[in-house]
């Protein structure tokens, strides 16, 4: 890892890609650690990507390795979820304390 908010991956081509670090959580169901991460690259609506890989934070240079699981991915879709949420009521709010102003 970088620094504690980016990384670097090689790609299929073999292109050195920057890789921005979302958030990172550990699941007590199953006992792994998580990242949750953005090459900043857009899909064909128009979104950035995120993608999420199970990693070791213990290892000074963690591999990543793939999810495996639809219940991985419903815990990590979950979280997203709730982010999205707290994002959109702090965007929300914020916005009415300057309509208030």
């Amino acid at each position: 890892m970088e620094n504690n908010n980016t990384f670097k991956v090689i790609n299929d081509e073999g292109k050195e890609i920057v890789c921005d670090i979302l958030f990172t959580f550990d699941s007590e169901e199953t006992k792994k650690s998580y990242i949750v991460y953005t090459d900043n690259s857009k899909d064909e609506a128009g979104n950035i990507q995120v993608f999420a890989s199970i990693y070791d934070p213990k290892m000074e240079n963690p591999k990543l390795d793939p999810i495996e699981t639809e219940q991985e991915w419903k815990i990590i879709e979950t979280i997203l979820n709730t982010l999205q949420e707290e994002i959109k009521k702090k965007t929300s709010e914020a916005n009415e304390g300057e309509d208030e102003q």
